[in-house]
Order: structure tokens, then C-alpha cells, then sequence
């Protein structure tokens, strides 16, 4: 296994993968395309909400519902005064979590 002193960028991830893989790297290009698809799929507005990479990572879509405005709450960077905390629309936020197998291989 190699370590890596920086990020790989998109160009040298595909060469790397190609190379260890033993394809070419218009079949890895096609691969990684299509696991994007898969993702996005798994992601888009009524679709599962979650996709699972085996061992590695998990993504999942937390739908957030919106927030009504608030008057006379208590500041709390100035104990006694009370502050207006204005509205927010309902929001889609992506979370990844890693799991155990990725989690092993930072330690």
C-alpha cells in the first residue's frame, strides 16, 4: 500500500487506479462515471435517500424541515438580553459516514 503525501487529483487518481487495476483508463473513467450515477441516483429528491459503499463509507440525505422565525429568545453571548432569530427554509444536507473497514485504515 502507498501513502500519499497530498491528494490525488482527478487525472492521477484514474492513472493510479488504472495501473494497480491492470484496465485501461477509459474502462476506470467509465466505472467511476457510472458510480457516480449509481450515487447520484440514490440521492435525487424520492429516491432511497441513502447508498452504502461495502466497508467504506456510507451517504445519506438528511431532509432538514424549515424553520419559523423566532422573537425574545435569550442571546446567549449576552446573558439578560433576548434577540429575534429570523426563518429558514426547509434544506437537503448530504452526510457521509465512514465505516469500519475506512475507519481501520486511518489507524
Amino acid at each position: 500500500m502507498a501513502k500519499y503525501s497530498s491528494p490525488l487529483s482527478k487525472t492521477e487518481l484514474l492513472n493510479t487506479v488504472a495501473e494497480q487495476s491492470g484496465c485501461d483508463r477509459k474502462q476506470v473513467r467509465a466505472v467511476l462515471d457510472s458510480l457516480s450515477d449509481v450515487i447520484a441516483g440514490h440521492v435525487a429528491p424520492g429516491a432511497a435517500g441513502v447508498f452504502k459503499m461495502p466497508g467504506l463509507f456510507k451517504i445519506s440525505v438528511v431532509d432538514k424541515p424549515a424553520q419559523p422565525a423566532r422573537h425574545g429568545v435569550p442571546n446567549p453571548f449576552r446573558p439578560g438580553e433576548t434577540m429575534d432569530v429570523a426563518a429558514k427554509p426547509a434544506s437537503r444536507r448530504v452526510k457521509v459516514l465512514a465505516l469500519k473497514n475506512l475507519k481501520d485504515m486511518a489507524s
